[in-house]
């Protein structure tokens, strides 16, 4: 089988949502398949990293996707053209996009539809972008994959996707994420916190994902109990930050909180492991990747009890409304006051995180790209 694939969220140290489900998977079916033929379009340089074996064969197709106009032109004449030229038997899209001027059979991977939950938190050209065409892309596509059964219910509901068109393969979690040692746990504190505990966040820093009603939670948790715990926010801030901003200048702890920014790949276990607690208090997911990986590091869960999140967290987490900042200090404070409810939820984590795996995901898309 010759399959092509659209690979431009595969980018050296900037690995983020689409771009790390697209490196797990296709890692693995390049693996797996040695006897299959992998076209890889990038849209810019490529790393070699990400040319997993010798069956894969890269093309770098301008122009560089910077902006709605461009990523049209990408796909409607760069990959188009590509396709005319390889002949795959089937073209992969792990990012919910194709091409609609192609005859190649297409199977296109959907991590969410946010869009259409929060259309003004989304710049206004990418806004009009999806609201053309992200509903023309599923529907030319052959098949559709999603990253869990919200987001498949979501399909149906918003755009009217048949059920049938839609198969669900779960995320899975890095090998690089797994239980802290108490050695690890004191190195990172003292690093970060001068030894104390700390509750974390990690992912963009972006209205939709709540970071202002997590401080303004985290404010209060301190007023409450005096505690010596910080809260560590990693990831980039993109977009609107404007409430965050703002949450953060009108906390009294400002001292006990540090945005770290970017965290490097070699990094992100480790701080995630020291943890006290792992807070993920979005308003939308399509699945929530950051809540498997503090799974797997063995650290008790806050999440949200809407979107997928329920769906990924189970009885690993305290749920809480993400709209209602007192269920989020609650939380906090539950965590903080009984030691036995984080040991109960820790070992809920170690059963959840059993149901979800690359490798199984891997061959859920590739059996899809093969019928």
């Amino acid at each position: 089988m010759k399959i092509a694939v659209n690979t431009r969220f595969l980018l050296k140290n900037k690995l983020e949502g689409i771009g790390r489900v697209t490196h797990e998977v296709l890692r693995r079916m390049v693996q797996n398949h040695p006897d299959d033929e992998f076209i890889f379009f990038f849209d810019r340089a490529y790393d070699e990293e990400f040319i997993y074996g010798k069956n894969v064969t890269p093309v770098v197709l301008f122009p560089p996707t910077r902006h709605p106009i461009l990523i049209v032109s990408w796909f409607e004449f760069s990959v188009k053209r590509a396709l005319d030229k390889y002949k795959p038997d089937v073209f992969f899209s792990t990012d919910g996009f194709c091409s609609l001027r192609s005859e190649v059979k297409t199977v296109v991977l959907v991590h969410d539809i946010a869009y259409k939950h929060f259309p003004d938190q989304v710049s206004f050209f990418i806004r009009k972008f999806y609201q053309k065409f992200q509903h023309r892309y599923l529907q030319k596509a052959n098949q559709v994959l999603t990253v869990s059964n919200f987001v498949k219910n979501d399909l149906v509901d918003e755009i009217g996707i048949p059920a049938r068109k839609i198969q669900v393969a779960h995320n899975g979690c890095s090998s690089n994420f797994s239980p802290s040692d108490s050695f690890i746990k004191k190195e990172i504190r003292e690093k970060y916190t001068n030894g104390q505990p700390y509750f974390f966040y990690v992912g963009a820093v972006h209205p939709r994902k709540n970071v202002h009603g997590l401080i303004s939670a985290f404010d209060i948790f301190k007023e409450k109990t005096n505690a010596p715990h910080q809260l560590l926010i990693g990831g980039r801030f993109a977009w609107q930050t404007g409430e965050v901003k703002t949450a953060y200048d009108n906390a009294k702890h400002q001292k006990d909180i540090q945005f770290l920014g970017f965290v490097e790949e070699e990094e992100l276990p480790k701080l995630i492991g020291s943890a006290f607690a792992f807070v993920y208090v979005s308003f939308f997911e399509g699945f929530g990747l950051p809540l498997l990986e503090a799974m797997e590091c063995e650290v008790p869960l806050i999440t949200s009890n809407i979107s997928s999140m329920p769906e990924v967290a189970e009885d690993a987490a305290i749920l809480v409304n993400p709209h209602d900042v007192n269920e989020i200090v609650n939380a906090m404070l539950q965590y903080f006051e009984n030691e036995d409810l984080r040991q109960e939820k820790i070992q809920n984590g170690r059963l959840q995180k059993e149901k979800f795996n690359w490798n199984k995901s891997a061959e859920i898309m590739y059996d899809i790209l093969s019928k």
